[in-house]
Protein backbone atom coordinates (compact mmCIF):
# COMPACT_ATOMS: atom_id res chain seq x y z
CA UNK A 1 0.00 0.00 0.00
CA UNK A 2 2.90 2.46 0.70
CA UNK A 3 4.59 1.63 -2.14
CA UNK A 4 1.50 2.49 -4.66
CA UNK A 5 1.38 5.77 -2.62
CA UNK A 6 4.89 6.46 -3.31
CA UNK A 7 4.17 5.65 -6.98
CA UNK A 8 1.36 7.41 -6.97
CA UNK A 9 2.72 10.64 -5.29
CA UNK A 10 5.96 10.94 -7.84
CA UNK A 11 3.57 10.51 -10.83
CA UNK A 12 1.57 13.44 -9.39
CA UNK A 13 5.10 15.76 -8.91
CA UNK A 14 5.66 15.09 -13.08
CA UNK A 15 3.03 17.62 -13.97
CA UNK A 16 3.15 20.91 -13.46
CA UNK A 17 0.28 23.21 -12.92
CA UNK A 18 -1.48 26.33 -12.01
CA UNK A 19 -4.89 27.91 -11.72
CA UNK A 20 -4.92 31.84 -11.17
CA UNK A 21 -8.17 34.00 -11.30
CA UNK A 22 -7.36 37.53 -11.81
CA UNK A 23 -10.27 39.91 -10.98
CA UNK A 24 -10.12 43.65 -10.97
CA UNK A 25 -12.51 46.75 -12.36
CA UNK A 26 -11.40 45.71 -16.05
CA UNK A 27 -11.37 42.03 -16.83
CA UNK A 28 -12.24 38.87 -14.93
CA UNK A 29 -10.03 36.35 -16.36
CA UNK A 30 -10.16 32.38 -14.93
CA UNK A 31 -7.26 30.20 -16.52
CA UNK A 32 -6.10 26.42 -15.97
CA UNK A 33 -2.78 25.69 -17.26
CA UNK A 34 -0.84 22.73 -17.23
CA UNK A 35 2.50 22.14 -19.07
CA UNK A 36 2.69 18.91 -19.41
CA UNK A 37 -0.28 18.69 -21.78
CA UNK A 38 -1.47 17.83 -24.92
CA UNK A 39 -1.97 21.30 -26.78
CA UNK A 40 -5.26 20.99 -25.71
CA UNK A 41 -7.38 24.14 -24.84
CA UNK A 42 -10.98 25.68 -24.67
CA UNK A 43 -10.57 29.73 -24.71
CA UNK A 44 -12.57 32.61 -25.11
CA UNK A 45 -11.62 36.62 -24.52
CA UNK A 46 -14.55 37.77 -26.44
CA UNK A 47 -11.76 38.45 -29.47
CA UNK A 48 -12.00 36.00 -32.17
CA UNK A 49 -8.50 36.39 -33.59
CA UNK A 50 -6.82 36.89 -30.32
CA UNK A 51 -8.32 33.44 -29.22
CA UNK A 52 -7.10 31.87 -32.47
CA UNK A 53 -3.54 32.89 -31.55
CA UNK A 54 -3.60 31.64 -28.07
CA UNK A 55 -5.14 28.46 -29.07
CA UNK A 56 -2.47 27.99 -31.80
CA UNK A 57 -0.50 28.55 -28.41
CA UNK A 58 -1.11 26.22 -26.62
CA UNK A 59 -0.88 23.56 -29.72
CA UNK A 60 2.25 24.44 -30.76
CA UNK A 61 3.72 24.88 -27.15
CA UNK A 62 1.67 21.31 -26.10
CA UNK A 63 0.49 23.01 -23.10
CA UNK A 64 -3.02 22.40 -22.04
CA UNK A 65 -4.97 25.61 -21.28
CA UNK A 66 -8.79 26.82 -20.40
CA UNK A 67 -8.78 30.61 -20.09
CA UNK A 68 -11.87 32.71 -19.91
CA UNK A 69 -11.78 36.64 -19.76
CA UNK A 70 -14.79 38.60 -19.36
CA UNK A 71 -13.56 42.08 -20.20
CA UNK A 72 -14.74 45.42 -20.78
CA UNK A 73 -14.74 45.26 -24.54
CA UNK A 74 -17.26 48.13 -25.01
CA UNK A 75 -14.50 50.37 -23.80
CA UNK A 76 -11.66 49.15 -25.35
CA UNK A 77 -9.86 45.62 -26.04
CA UNK A 78 -6.52 46.89 -23.95
CA UNK A 79 -7.56 45.10 -20.53
CA UNK A 80 -8.71 42.19 -22.08
CA UNK A 81 -5.35 41.51 -23.98
CA UNK A 82 -3.09 42.88 -21.68
CA UNK A 83 -4.73 41.34 -18.73
CA UNK A 84 -4.87 37.82 -20.40
CA UNK A 85 -1.09 38.34 -20.84
CA UNK A 86 -0.20 39.10 -17.04
CA UNK A 87 -2.52 36.07 -16.01
CA UNK A 88 -0.66 33.29 -18.44
CA UNK A 89 2.60 35.32 -17.22
CA UNK A 90 1.56 34.19 -13.70
CA UNK A 91 0.21 31.20 -14.32
CA UNK A 92 3.96 30.25 -15.77
CA UNK A 93 5.61 30.98 -13.54
CA UNK A 94 3.29 29.40 -10.37
CA UNK A 95 3.25 26.05 -12.93
CA UNK A 96 7.32 26.36 -12.81
CA UNK A 97 7.30 26.70 -9.02
CA UNK A 98 11.29 27.27 -7.82
CA UNK A 99 12.44 26.19 -11.57
CA UNK A 100 14.40 23.83 -10.44
CA UNK A 101 16.10 21.26 -13.06
CA UNK A 102 14.63 23.35 -15.85
CA UNK A 103 16.49 24.34 -19.38
CA UNK A 104 15.32 28.05 -18.18
CA UNK A 105 16.15 29.42 -21.92
CA UNK A 106 14.63 28.57 -25.66
CA UNK A 107 13.95 30.24 -28.85
CA UNK A 108 13.00 29.43 -31.91
CA UNK A 109 12.98 30.19 -35.62
CA UNK A 110 9.10 29.82 -37.42
CA UNK A 111 8.25 30.10 -41.06
CA UNK A 112 4.79 30.91 -41.89
CA UNK A 113 4.90 30.80 -45.49
CA UNK A 114 6.26 33.67 -46.50
CA UNK A 115 6.79 35.27 -43.16
CA UNK A 116 9.59 34.02 -40.80
CA UNK A 117 9.62 35.19 -37.18
CA UNK A 118 12.06 34.58 -34.09
CA UNK A 119 11.31 34.24 -30.48
CA UNK A 120 13.84 34.26 -27.38
CA UNK A 121 12.63 33.58 -23.90
CA UNK A 122 14.70 33.49 -20.83
CA UNK A 123 12.73 32.88 -17.46
CA UNK A 124 15.51 34.80 -15.35
CA UNK A 125 13.12 36.20 -12.79
CA UNK A 126 12.93 39.71 -14.04
CA UNK A 127 10.80 41.11 -16.31
CA UNK A 128 11.73 42.69 -20.02
CA UNK A 129 10.43 42.58 -23.56
CA UNK A 130 11.07 43.76 -27.03
CA UNK A 131 8.66 43.43 -29.69
CA UNK A 132 8.81 44.27 -33.34
CA UNK A 133 5.69 42.73 -35.10
CA UNK A 134 6.20 45.27 -38.43
CA UNK A 135 2.58 44.95 -38.43
CA UNK A 136 1.65 48.61 -40.01
CA UNK A 137 -2.52 47.68 -40.32
CA UNK A 138 -4.70 48.66 -37.22
CA UNK A 139 -6.81 45.61 -37.45
CA UNK A 140 -6.27 41.89 -37.81
CA UNK A 141 -9.25 40.28 -37.62
CA UNK A 142 -10.67 41.72 -35.35
CA UNK A 143 -7.84 42.58 -33.06
CA UNK A 144 -6.35 45.76 -32.22
CA UNK A 145 -2.79 45.06 -33.64
CA UNK A 146 -1.15 47.52 -31.45
CA UNK A 147 -1.88 45.25 -28.75
CA UNK A 148 -0.16 42.71 -29.48
CA UNK A 149 2.90 44.59 -27.69
CA UNK A 150 0.75 45.00 -24.78
CA UNK A 151 0.20 40.93 -24.57
CA UNK A 152 3.77 39.89 -24.50
CA UNK A 153 4.82 42.96 -21.79
CA UNK A 154 1.83 41.56 -19.81
CA UNK A 155 3.37 38.06 -20.12
CA UNK A 156 6.99 39.17 -19.47
CA UNK A 157 5.60 41.13 -16.38
CA UNK A 158 3.62 38.04 -15.13
CA UNK A 159 6.16 35.72 -15.77
CA UNK A 160 8.81 37.54 -14.89
CA UNK A 161 10.39 36.64 -17.82
CA UNK A 162 13.07 37.86 -20.52
CA UNK A 163 10.61 37.89 -23.82
CA UNK A 164 11.97 38.84 -27.00
CA UNK A 165 9.88 38.51 -30.51
CA UNK A 166 10.49 39.69 -34.09
CA UNK A 167 9.20 39.46 -37.54
CA UNK A 168 11.86 39.00 -39.77
CA UNK A 169 9.99 40.12 -42.85
CA UNK A 170 6.60 38.42 -44.51
CA UNK A 171 3.80 39.92 -46.95
CA UNK A 172 0.73 39.02 -44.89
CA UNK A 173 0.03 40.90 -41.47
CA UNK A 174 -2.45 37.95 -40.75
CA UNK A 175 0.86 35.72 -40.81
CA UNK A 176 3.44 38.12 -39.40
CA UNK A 177 1.33 38.07 -35.90
CA UNK A 178 0.43 34.06 -36.32
CA UNK A 179 4.58 33.29 -36.69
CA UNK A 180 5.35 35.30 -33.42
CA UNK A 181 3.13 33.29 -31.59
CA UNK A 182 4.36 30.08 -32.84
CA UNK A 183 8.02 31.26 -32.37
CA UNK A 184 7.06 32.37 -28.61
CA UNK A 185 5.26 29.06 -27.47
CA UNK A 186 8.15 26.79 -28.86
CA UNK A 187 10.59 28.99 -27.56
CA UNK A 188 8.66 28.70 -24.26
CA UNK A 189 8.66 24.97 -24.49
CA UNK A 190 11.91 24.58 -24.42
CA UNK A 191 12.33 26.87 -21.63
CA UNK A 192 10.65 24.84 -19.39
CA UNK A 193 11.93 21.80 -20.43
CA UNK A 194 13.39 19.79 -18.44
CA UNK A 195 17.16 19.43 -17.80
CA UNK A 196 17.76 15.55 -17.22
CA UNK A 197 21.87 16.86 -17.25
CA UNK A 198 20.66 19.81 -14.32
CA UNK A 199 18.67 17.56 -12.29
CA UNK A 200 16.81 19.21 -9.47
CA UNK A 201 19.65 21.96 -9.73
CA UNK A 202 18.66 26.08 -10.43
CA UNK A 203 20.13 26.92 -13.78
CA UNK A 204 21.25 30.36 -12.21
CA UNK A 205 24.71 31.39 -10.22
CA UNK A 206 22.51 33.38 -8.05
CA UNK A 207 20.91 30.42 -6.45
CA UNK A 208 17.68 32.59 -7.24
CA UNK A 209 15.19 32.90 -10.07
Amino acid sequence: MTIGKKANSARKSTTRTAIVERITAETRIDLHLTLEGRGQYKIATGIRFFDHMLELFARHGAFDLKLKCNGDLDVDQHHTVEDVGIALGEAFDRALGDKRGILRAGYFLMPMDETLAIAAVDLSGRAAFAVETKVRTRLVGDLQTELVTDFFEGFARGARANVHVKTMYGRSNHHKIEAIFKAFARALRVACSRDKQLGDMLPSTKGLL
